[in-house]
């Protein structure tokens, strides 16, 4: 565990060490530390996964603390390896586009500061094993984050959302707290393994315990319905945090469920149909609602959502394969799963690499603005294709191979079932697919208003070239990855069987498991050999043309497209969100022309979340309600202030010897 302790310290050394260095190195030296540190934790892990042999150290922290143990496993093993390289690749990324915030003199220092801070807690939250210290860095993981989101806080839209995130990463751990606390009450200890041992045999406990945490950490991994600081925090951030953020950080949350799971033990059944259904409901929600978006980095915030509804539907599965003895949906269960935590967290760090290329050359985040920025910018728009394809669950990209496993799963899970299994999974069957068909509307309305057509506005027009190498490579790096996983999942299969194992024995599922993976892999030479079919198909009919002569025809008075003559996001996705007006609250902006020649007209519509609407905001008024009768008190007399300390003295004296 040496290495471990020097990768920790590496990323510690690059935080202190940027804020020294003159501004135009602080990322580089960040970069620098951050892949050092990533590769020296990808030695141990690495061979966890492979000899699956758990590395473990104890340190003594503090009277209080006691010995606080640190620990490598298979599942611990997973997370570390794709939070430091993800991160890594987050930070190669920033180097590009932090340059024009460098360049108008701004202070990087502190952002460079928390941005190490937040990798180095991310890897402690997966590794420690003693509760109280689990806390002290999950919050050190929760306000390095808070102060990345505010990095532009003099805007009041992104101190606003930065301040939601921090009131939603409080109540999360007001839960965890909870389910720790009875944890300690009934084991008198504050190590996870203790916690595992004395809720052996109590499953009311257990499942109390499992629910608290579920609560706890699905707010930080942005379950429904806990999931309303997500789309305000995501876009606040700069896009290498969101990145980071989207495709890693949440994912801890993830990995809090994983872990008390593996304490708590062979879940219950309720439990595991609240989990699968409370992942569906998310799932379907979260890409229902980046359909209406027009900001960019909205849509793929609730994108995060949808695909962690997507992770908790296999992580269901899985609790329910265990609660209902049948190995092998457990197994596949788990296994889709975790392997969509890896290929969620690669394809929308590109997706969101490539959103920030755009709003870097365009200033715009709202997609109707932009179009035709696939001529300026090829390969960003090369990049977000491919990422959108990965991310809707097509081969032969990665995001194909895990959605196959949960299926598989589902699917093999039908029919050993009783009837209330049954219609569960062919609910949640129905739902993973019309996600999958609403994900594929989602991105093609993405991916063709922001990079085909003409451009819809002066910024998009005034783009003449792609953004930095510097910004290219991660973006190249994260589609080959999205690629190599989903024409080479046997590789990857290994890698993420041995976290799963530690909660399903598989050796009986073994070969089914096998078995499916090499389908995977068969589909999606099925696929490429198609694509490439096609690719010659097209080839073809390109140089046949140049030999046949063509002449224009008359255009009717047509001259050339404008962008008048395109689809707007609005009405690309309108038919649709026709038929489910009662989930959407529309919220509509309009000034109507009033004189016989107008100056000027406009109607804009936005789609207000429902929860946000409904419960949220009666919530947040009734508190301000409440709370604006005591302002009274805060006169700003001192002498006052000195009164209420002088009453609080005499009635704790009071109290003190009553009570003695």
């Amino acid at each position: 565990m040496e290495i471990y302790f020097l990768a920790l310290g590496t990323l510690l050394a690059g935080a202190l060490l940027s804020v020294i260095v003159k501004d135009s190195l602080k990322l580089k030296v960040c970069s620098l530390f951050s892949f050092l540190s990533a590769v020296m934790l990808f030695l141990p892990a690495a061979a966890v996964i492979l000899t699956d042999t758990p590395l473990r150290a104890d340190v003594y922290m503090s009277p209080l603390l006691g010995n606080v143990s640190f620990i490598i496993d298979p599942l611990s093993a997973f997370f570390v390896i794709v939070i430091s390289f993800m991160s890594f690749l987050g930070m190669l990324y920033a180097n590009g586009y932090m340059k024009p915030y460098l360049d108008k003199g701004m202070n990087t220092a502190s952002h460079c500061l928390f941005l190490m801070f937040l990798i180095a807690s991310m890897i402690m939250v997966v590794t420690v094993q003693n509760a109280l210290f689990f806390l002290i860095v999950w919050e050190i993981m929760s306000l390095s984050s808070f102060f990345l989101v505010i990095f532009e806080g003099e805007k009041k839209e992104v101190l606003s959302a930065g301040i939601k995130y921090l009131v939603y990463m409080h109540l999360s751990v007001i839960f965890i707290i909870a389910a720790f606390v009875l944890l300690n009450i009934h084991s008198t200890s504050l190590t996870f393994d203790d916690f595992a041992a004395s809720v052996q045999g109590n499953a009311f406990l257990s499942n109390l315990v499992f629910f608290l945490a579920f609560v706890g950490f699905g707010i930080k991994a942005g379950f429904v319905p806990f999931h309303n600081w997500l789309p305000d925090a995501h876009p606040a951030a700069p896009t290498h945090v969101s990145a980071v953020m989207s495709g890693v950080m949440i994912k801890t949350g993830i990995y809090g469920i994983l872990r008390m799971l593996y304490i708590t033990g062979t879940p219950g059944k309720g439990i595991s149909y609240l989990v699968l259904v409370i992942a569906v409901i998310s799932a379907l929600y979260g890409v229902l609602y980046a359909i209406t978006q027009h900001d960019i980095k909205r849509l793929l915030a609730y994108h995060s959502i949808e695909n962690i509804g997507i992770i908790g539907i296999g992580i269901g599965i899985g609790m329910l394969g265990l609660a209902y003895h049948h190995p092998i949906v457990a197994l596949l269960g788990f296994t889709g799963g975790i392997l969509h935590i890896l290929n969620h967290s690669i394809f929308k760090e590109l997706l969101f690499f490539a959103a920030g290329s755009a709003y870097m050359k365009t200033k715009t985040r709202n997609i109707e603005l932009l179009g035709g920025l696939g001529k300026a910018m090829p390969y960003t728009a090369l990049m977000f294709i491919i990422g959108s394809v990965a991310i809707c669950g097509l081969p032969p990209f990665n995001g194909f191979i895990s959605e196959f496993m949960i299926y598989a799963g589902m699917f093999l899970g039908i029919p050993h079932s009783d009837i209330s299994l049954f219609l569960t999974l062919v609910f949640a069957i129905a739902a993973l697919a019309l996600v999958g068909t609403m994900a594929i509307l989602c991105f093609t309305k993405a991916s063709g208003i922001m990079f085909l057509g003409e451009p819809r506005s002066a910024a998009a027009a005034e783009v003449k070239d792609d953004v930095s190498r510097i910004m290219i490579i991660p973006m190249a790096i994260l589609a080959f990855l999205c690629f190599f996983i989903g024409m080479f999942p046997q590789y990857f299969a290994g890698f993420v069987i041995a976290p799963a194992s530690l909660f399903v024995n598989g050796e009986s599922a073994m070969p089914v498991f096998r078995s499916i993976v090499s389908m995977c892999e068969n589909l999606s030479w099925f696929f490429l050999i198609f694509l490439v079919f096609t690719a010659m198909v097209f080839l073809l009919r390109i140089l046949l043309k140049k030999k046949i002569a063509s002449h224009t025809t008359w255009g009717c008075g047509y001259d050339k497209a404008n962008n008048h003559m395109q689809y707007t996001a609005s009405s690309y996705a309108s038919p649709f969100i026709s038929t489910l007006k009662p989930l959407f609250k529309r919220v509509s902006h309009i000034k109507k022309p009033k004189d016989l020649f107008p100056k000027d007209a406009y109607y804009e519509q936005e789609i207000e979340d429902i929860e946000e609407a409904y419960i949220v905001k009666p919530l947040i008024k009734w508190d301000e309600k409440i709370l604006s009768k005591f302002e009274r008190i805060q006169s700003g007399n001192i002498q006052q202030y000195i009164l209420y300390g002088l009453v609080f003295l005499v009635l704790a004296i009071i109290g003190m010897i009553w009570l003695g």
